[in-house]
């Protein structure tokens, strides 16, 4: 399959709400959108990578610059006949793995629209339909957090995520437990705390959480062994994990029992998959994060849950939750009592780009080829 042309968009967006998290807060955001253009073909993806270097090194401008000065001048005009193929010609650059991600993610679309075929038959799914949970940032108040996660739970989530920061962690979940105390719960630090906080943790631990997110520093496997070894409550990776051999490492230290892949994160589907399978080879669940995708982003997390070790609820909650009618897909990806069903229009991903509604939002764009 030859890569004829790559079309670069800068999005413009902003969420319904204010979304804050240990690392800030979060509603006007830069998403980037990619064409990949193969003969008659388009291929779609999207860079998850944030406007700021909060969860990661990688934003939306350094994405911008890696993708056009390096990635894709690698490979268009060139032919690949597999993603392990055109990965292989980027594999010279160092990280940066949310950008090339999105690219991956792109050729995997073109790759079932060339076989036509929807994606997630593709990429060796199971199932059709996908349980979500919802994830719920900071807010103002306790009784503002209760009322979140019960009109949540009342939707029809099947888990209800929350996120924590020093000073902002058990007196809100413990409310929450008091009101809903057979909901499944959990809560995601993002790397806020250090093996010194571990008395916040056990506390967390009698709170019947489904697990316990991120906690401490992406890059310190060692302390979340040690954290983990006095919780009942299984920790999950999310920021450590950047490949299958990191998942490999943490799972062999008991650094972790459960696995948020996130398909940027690891530089898209191929690598995603090479995660999966070392989880159900430590008998360890895995379950789709979000980064606030637009409907590109977010299809592309519904095909990859299909895979069978999916077996706990995502952060695939309804578009129309983030973005109202203003998201850049005409379908409309809702969960129907906690389920999503993936989107069917076509082979390949299933949705149709809102070019109209696109350029509105474009604050830039660059094509790379003829």
């Amino acid at each position: 399959m030859k890569i004829d042309r790559v079309e670069l968009r800068e999005l413009q967006v902003s969420l319904r709400f204010r979304f804050e998290t240990s690392f800030g807060e979060e509603q006007h955001l830069r998403k980037l959108l990619l064409v990949v253009h193969s003969e008659e073909l388009e291929g779609y993806g999207e860079v998850t990578a944030g406007t700021a270097p909060g969860y990661s090194y990688e934003t939306t401008a350094t994405s911008w610059t890696a993708l056009v000065d390096y990635v894709l001048p690698s490979i268009v005009g060139r032919e690949f006949a597999t993603p392990a193929q055109m990965l292989a010609a980027v594999s010279g650059v160092r990280g940066h793995n949310m950008a090339i991600g999105g690219l991956e993610t792109a050729f995997w679309d073109l790759q079932a629209k060339a076989a036509g075929m929807p994606l997630w038959q593709l990429l060796g799914g199971v199932k059709t339909s996908i349980p979500v949970g919802a994830s719920i940032g900071i807010q103002k108040s306790v009784e503002e957090t209760v009322a979140t996660a019960r009109r949540h739970a009342d939707e029809g989530y099947r888990r209800l995520k929350f996120k924590i920061k020093p000073g902002w962690d058990v007196a809100p979940l413990r409310a929450v437990r008091e009101a809903l105390p057979t909901m499944p719960l959990t809560v995601d630090a993002n790397s806020a705390y250090a093996l010194t906080d571990a008395r916040v943790f056990h506390e967390l631990d009698e709170l019947g959480l489904d697990y316990i997110e991120q906690p401490l520093a992406h890059d310190d496997l060692v302390d979340h062994a040690k954290l983990q070894a006095g919780l009942t409550t299984a920790l999950c990776l999310d920021e450590s994990v950047h490949s299958a051999a990191d998942a490999r490492k943490g799972l062999e230290l008991d650094a972790g029992r459960v696995i948020n892949l996130k398909v940027g994160r690891v530089r898209g589907h191929l690598e995603s998959r090479r995660v999966h399978d070392v989880a159900a080879s430590f008998g360890a669940p895995v379950w789709c994060g979000g980064m606030l995708e637009l409907g590109v982003g977010r299809a592309h997390n519904l095909h990859l849950s299909t895979l069978e070790n999916f077996s706990l609820p995502g952060d695939t909650a309804s578009a129309t939750r983030y973005w109202g009618d203003d998201d850049i897909i005409e379908e409309r990806l809702d969960a129907v009592d906690g389920l999503q069903a993936l989107p069917t229009s076509g082979p390949g991903l299933g949705v149709t780009l809102r070019y109209d509604l696109i350029d509105t939002l474009t604050v830039r764009a660059q094509a790379v080829g003829d």
